[in-house]
């Protein structure tokens, strides 16, 4: 992957060690993209679905170690039942059908967020994927769906209490390695680059842990629209960037 994201660097005149590894997505504007056309919404969530595909394979091309897409937060159970019922369909099928280009590409697939209350024929579809591309060394491509950042770190909190309470871990262990470890998350570096479209402007409990230090990058573009020119532009904003994590750059702090 190095090798990959090394070229996508040299071919956009940026620097390698300014690139990003981990990019985050949130996907907002399938319902306006389909209203502009005069379409019902599922129409926009199913161009959305073939974006995210797109978007997701052209990533493993680029070089990328990680890509995690928002796809369904808990919040959006209070949507029309009509809805809710044709994403969980589209769900279903496409966790299916995107197996053999998983496969292909070497990407790993792994589920954020909670099983319960999804319907069966998703929760099963997201096993069935996670099961077969678990021994995949290439690219990890993360899907929260049924997410929710405070619900994660809930979850989290409840592992490490019970642990606690039966005697496997002890109070003072608990550090911020030890939260990271017991999020849906675990095993996957946090995200440099937050991509958020639709010209939104919160983070909407996605990620709500692991994104403390991620740049963030807004475009007005619609999901459906999102193409691999908006994606480069947003890494290259990112690479333009001086990633501090709190210090202060040596070359700016003027001679004593």
């Amino acid at each position: 992957m190095d090798q990959k994201l090394a070229a996508t660097a040299e071919r956009l005149g940026l620097p390698f060690e300014r690139m990003p590894r981990h990019i985050a997505i949130i996907m907002d504007g399938n319902g306006r993209w389909a209203k502009r056309r005069g379409l019902p919404r599922y129409e926009g969530h199913a161009q959305g679905a073939e974006t995210a595909e797109m978007i997701s394979l052209r990533c493993v091309d680029l070089g990328l170690g990680s890509v995690t897409l928002y796809v369904f937060s808990m919040e959006n159970w209070k949507r029309p039942q009509a809805e809710i019922d044709a994403l969980m369909h589209l769900y279903s099928r496409y966790l299916v059908s995107i197996r053999p280009r998983l496969m292909e590409n070497n990407v790993r697939f792994a589920h954020l967020g909670r099983m319960e209350g999804l319907p069966s024929s998703v929760s099963e579809a997201l096993r069935g994927t996670t099961e077969l591309t678990a021994q995949n060394s290439g690219m990890v491509l993360a899907m929260a769906l049924n997410y929710g950042g405070r619900a994660e770190i809930v979850d989290a909190t409840r592992a490490i209490a019970r642990k606690c309470a039966d005697g496997k871990l002890r109070v003072e262990d608990i550090d911020e390695r030890c939260v990271s470890d017991h999020l849906y998350t675990k095993g996957l570096a946090d995200p440099d680059l937050l991509i958020r479209t639709a010209n939104e402007l919160r983070v909407s409990n996605y990620l709500l842990w692991q994104i403390s230090y991620s740049e963030f990058y807004v475009t007005d573009t619609l999901w459906p629209d999102f193409t691999e020119a908006v994606l480069e532009r947003a890494i290259a904003a990112y690479a333009q960037r001086d990633r501090r994590f709190g210090a202060i750059d040596p070359a700016a702090t003027p001679p004593t």
